[in-house]
């Protein structure tokens, strides 16, 4: 007698950006398995595209789409998902959201919660409503499965008190004004990654850089201090976000340029940055590919860079030192040139690129004698949604 064995149940892991929505399947086995991936980039603006990976093929694919802008991406993502048999064996989904406030442990999404993170969406308006617009989408059309959320500032929860005040009358951090630190999936990865490897103590700095960009301090494998504060529009500046500005900037540009509030917010996310300083692109490709011909351009690499720089000195002095510094996301990955840049002038802290290493992207980028050792690592921010779900629901 044949007895069909049924097919393991699987996980949805939702990436929603302010500008893109990544999603991954994994098979729930003994050891969390990626099945296939996708995204779509650049909602709204030129060049959106929707991409898949499966784990067969090793090239991206481009398929057709309607998107238009958020609310359809969303509609169109879930439509798509609902026709690709491997879906059916989808038994919960998880998301990553950015912003938990206080309350930031990994949970199953219900009422309540979904109730509270409304009212907060004001305090992150480019990520908080769109993520929760991609709750309430599985939600109506798939009530029945399980959704969990991962909140990105998880990771820095337990950052000292000094480290998450702000300078602000005292009634402010009462109401929950403090700095709470994002990237926090991506850090764990790297952390978990490090671990592996036998490397994981000691004084570590990772630098997320991408289109969102930050550092974080690591020590032993807590947080001890990351750029980002209450918002991920604040510290380094990055693609579109002006980072950490002079509140009497602030001032002055709404005062005199006539801007509403939300004007500014907008202007601070998504004309500031990289896009803001070149004048032409917020994307750091385009940007390197100028460096001989566009000055605007070489100073907005060049600011970047510094920022970064000056970020891996304070955070090796927040830290007594430094053991290891990590290069993660998007630049921080590809970009050697970016890397060089940073890491020139930090010999005196014990950073020390190889330069053949560094241009070939390899896992380990200082040379041997160097008292610190440099990595670029990948990361996987829905690989790390899918194991600690996978763990909280004891799977």
């Amino acid at each position: 007698m044949n007895t069909k064995v049924p097919a393991p149940a699987a996980l949805l892991a939702i990436n929603a950006g302010s500008s893109s929505i990544k999603f991954s399947l994994f098979r729930l086995t003994a050891n969390v398995q990626k099945i296939g991936e996708g995204r779509i980039i650049r909602i709204g603006l030129p060049g959106m595209s929707f991409e898949l990976t499966r784990n067969q093929l090793s090239e991206i694919e481009t398929l057709p789409n309607d998107v238009t802008d958020y609310v359809s991406a969303i509609k169109f993502i879930v439509d798509w998902l609902e026709c690709q048999p491997l879906f059916a064996q989808v038994k919960v989904i998880a998301h990553r959201m950015v912003h938990g406030m206080e309350d930031c442990s990994p949970a199953i999404v219900n009422d309540h919660m979904l109730s509270t993170l409304k009212k907060e969406a004001g305090d992150d308006p480019e990520h908080l409503p769109n993520e929760i617009k991609l709750i309430d989408a599985f939600r109506y059309r798939y009530s029945q499965l399980p959704q969990y959320v991962c909140f990105d500032s998880y990771f820095h929860q337990d950052m000292p008190a000094v480290a998450k005040l702000l300078p602000l009358p005292r009634r402010f951090t009462q109401s929950g004004i403090r700095r709470y630190g994002f990237h926090g999936l991506s850090y764990q990865y790297i952390m978990q990654k490090l671990k592996a490897e036998g490397n994981g103590e000691g004084k570590i700095i990772i630098a997320h850089l991408g289109n969102g960009s930050s550092l974080a301090a690591v020590k032993d494998g807590k947080s001890v201090d990351t750029t980002m504060g209450f918002t991920p529009a604040s510290g380094l500046p990055m693609s579109t976000r002006s980072g950490d500005i002079d509140p009497g900037v602030a001032w002055h540009i709404m005062k005199h340029e006539r801007l509403t509030a939300d004007q500014f917010i907008h202007m601070t996310n998504h004309e500031s940055g990289l896009l803001g300083v070149s004048g032409s692109s917020g994307d750091m490709h385009d940007l390197l590919s100028r460096d001989a011909t566009d000055y605007f351009a070489v100073e907005a690499v060049d600011l970047f860079c510094y920022y970064v720089k000056k970020s891996v000195g304070a955070f090796t002095a927040a830290l007594g030192g430094i053991d290891t510094l990590v290069f993660t996301g998007g630049i921080g990955e590809n970009a050697a040139v970016i890397r060089k840049k940073v890491c020139t002038g930090l010999e005196f802290l014990g950073i020390e690129l190889d330069y053949e290493a560094n241009q070939k992207n390899e896992n380990v980028i200082s040379v041997a004698e160097a008292g610190v050792k440099v990595y670029v690592m990948p990361t996987d921010e829905e690989l790390m949604m899918a194991e600690t779900i996978s763990e909280l629901m004891n799977i």
